[in-house]
C-alpha cells in the first residue's frame, strides 16, 4: 500500500491543499511557507494511530487547536481542521480513504473534539462519525476510532499503515551529547537514533551498516568501515575506520563525524528501515550539510531504493541540485506559494507553462526555482543596514 493523495483544510499554513502523491514527492517552497507543516500532517495521523499517542496527545503536543488551525483561513471549513489521506495498492489508487475533521469544545475544558471521521473502502463508506452513539454521549468525540483497536477492526490496515510512517530530521549535536539517547523514544530529531540502531537485530543491523558504509566510501574521504560498538558503560556508538598512514588506520565515532556524515547515515538508515508496503519516509531538507555533488545523487538514490523494494519518500527541499535531476517529473513536484489567505500547494503539473518549458530543455530548477524565491530577497542586505 502507498499514500496516493493528501487533503488539508485549515491546517497550519494551509487554508486548503489537495493533491496526488507519487512514489517520490518533492515539496518546494520559500522559508516559512509550510513545508515542515505539510509533512507534520502525516506525522499527526501517525501519532493518532500509534500506541502511546492518540488524538488528544497529537493535538496537545502541538500546542492545541489554536496552534494547528490556519490563522489565515478565517471561517473556512467553519473553523474546523481536516486532514485526509487516500491509500492505494497495485489495483486501485483509492483502495482506502481516511478523513479526520476536528475542532475544540466551545465551553468547559476546550478539549479537541471530533466533528467528523470518515473511512471508505473502494468508495464505499465503512465508518461515518458522528453517529447516533456519539450524539447521545459527546465524550466519545474526544477519541478517534482510528486509535481504538476494538473499534478499527474493519479498517485496521489504515492504522497499521499510518503507524509505519517514518520521519527523521537528525540533529547531529543530539547524537554527540552523552546521555541524550535515553531522553526520548522515537525522537524525530535523532536523540535516540543510536539506541534505535542498537535495538535492531544484529543480522539486520550489520547488513544495513555494511550497505551504508559502502555508500559512505563514495562520499566520505578515507572511510572504509562502519559498525556499531558499545563503550564500557554499555552505551552504543557508531564507529568508522578511516584509511591512514598507520597500517591499521584510525577509528572515530559519532563525536568525530562531520554533520554531513551523520545526516547521511540517518537518511540512508531511514531508507533501509522503510519497506514498500509501509508508510512513507518523510525527509526534511536532506541536503543540509552535504556537498552539492552528493545532493545531486539523492533523487536517483531514492528512485533506486523504491525500485528495489524500498519505501515511498516525501521530501522538502530548497536545493536546486535536487531539482536538476533529469529523472524528476512535474507530477512528482508540489510548489508551496504563501499568500494572505494561507499557503497554496500547487502540483507541478498545474504550474502554467511548466510542461512546455521542460520540453524546451530547461531544468525544473530553472522553471520552478523563481517561484520559491522570496520576492524582495535582493533588498535583504540594504534593509539590514538601514539606519
Amino acid at each position: 500500500m502507498r499514500l496516493t493523495h493528501l487533503t488539508l483544510r485549515n491546517w497550519r499554513n494551509f487554508k486548503e491543499a489537495d493533491f496526488p502523491v507519487q512514489d517520490r514527492l518533492v515539496v518546494l517552497g520559500p522559508n516559512a511557507s509550510g513545508k515542515s507543516n505539510l509533512l507534520d500532517a502525516l506525522r499527526f495521523l501517525r501519532q493518532v494511530a500509534s500506541a502511546g499517542g492518540g488524538f488528544q496527545e497529537a493535538v496537545q503536543s502541538r500546542g492545541g487547536i489554536p496552534r494547528v488551525r490556519c490563522l489565515a483561513a478565517r471561517n473556512f471549513n467553519h473553523g474546523h481542521v481536516t486532514i485526509g489521506v487516500r491509500l492505494g495498492d497495485g489495483e486501485r489508487a483509492d483502495r482506502w480513504s481516511y478523513e479526520l475533521t476536528f475542532t475544540r469544545e466551545s465551553r468547559g475544558l476546550h478539549r479537541p473534539i471530533l466533528s467528523g471521521e470518515v473511512v471508505k473502502r473502494d468508495g464505499d463508506v465503512v465508518l461515518e462519525r458522528p453517529d447516533g452513539n456519539d450524539l447521545t454521549d459527546s465524550e466519545r468525540l474526544t477519541q478517534t476510532y482510528l486509535e481504538q483497536v476494538n473499534a478499527n477492526q474493519e479498517f485496521r490496515p489504515i492504522a497499521d499503515f499510518l503507524r509505519t510512517i517514518r520521519y527523521l530530521h537528525l540533529v547531529p549535536h543530539l547524537l554527540r551529547e552523552p546521555g541524550r539517547q535515553a531522553d526520548r523514544s522515537d525522537d524525530p530529531y535523532g536523540s535516540d537514533f543510536l539506541l534505535r540502531i542498537a535495538k535492531t537485530s544484529k543480522l539486520t543491523r550489520d547488513r544495513r551498516l555494511r550497505r551504508i558504509g559502502n555508500g559512505l566510501r563514495a562520499a566520505v574521504p578515507q572511510l572504509s568501515q562502519l559498525e556499531l560498538v558499545q563503550d564500557d558503560a554499555g552505551r552504543p556508538h557508531l564507529e568508522a575506520r578511516y584509511g591512514h598512514w598507520r597500517p591499521k588506520g584510525a577509528r572515530q565515532n559519532e563525536h568525530d563525524f562531520s554533520d554531513g556524515t551523520l545526516r547521511l547515515v540517518g537518511l540512508l538508515w531511514s531508507l533501509l528501515e522503510g519497506k514498500r508496503d509501509a508508510g512513507p519516509v518523510l525527509l526534511e531538507e536532506p541536503e543540509l550539510s552535504l556537498h552539492s555533488s552528493v545532493v545531486r545523487q539523492l533523487p536517483s538514490i531514492l528512485s533506486r531504493f523504491r525500485g528495489t523494494g524500498g519505501p515511498q519518500v516525501l521530501l522538502t527541499t530548497h536545493s536546486e541540485e535536487i531539482m536538476k535531476d533529469q529523472g524528476l517529473g512535474l507530477d512528482e513536484i508540489v510548489v508551496l506559494e504563501p499568500g494572505t489567505e494561507g499557503t497554496e500547494a500547487v502540483p507541478g503539473t498545474s504550474v502554467e507553462g511548466a510542461a512546455r518549458l521542460l520540453e524546451s530543455g530547461l531544468s525544473l530548477a530553472e522553471i520552478l526555482g523563481p517561484r520559491t524565491r522570496p520576492q524582495h530577497v535582493d533588498d535583504l542586505s540594504g534593509q539590514l543596514f538601514l539606519q
